[in-house]
């Protein structure tokens, strides 16, 4: 089968950087290192982007609201119209 081929190689490949990861310095500089105390932490910008999110769905609600209150006023008026005689209206 040629997919247990492909596992095979994307095993070994797996291995390969593995085993080059773990023979890496440790005191090799990855970048630059950014202190705790000044970067923000994820936990903020989930709590952000849903407090956003929040705000998103209270607004898509009140219009769907307001949209429903709308619509079932017009079709109110609309049966209330059908049911009456066009005479009564003058």
């Amino acid at each position: 089968m040629a997919s247990g081929g492909h596992l095979r190689a994307a095993a070994l490949l797996l291995a390969v950087q593995l085993l080059r990861l773990a023979a890496a310095d440790p005191d090799q500089d990855g970048g630059t290192v950014i202190p705790a105390e000044s970067r923000p932490c994820v936990d903020c910008h989930a709590f952000e982007f849903m407090q956003r999110a929040l705000q998103d769905l209270k607004k898509t609600a009140f219009n769907l609201d307001a949209r429903t209150e709308t619509l079932v006023l017009r079709a109110e008026r609309r049966a209330l119209c059908d049911c009456m005689p066009t005479n009564s209206l003058r």
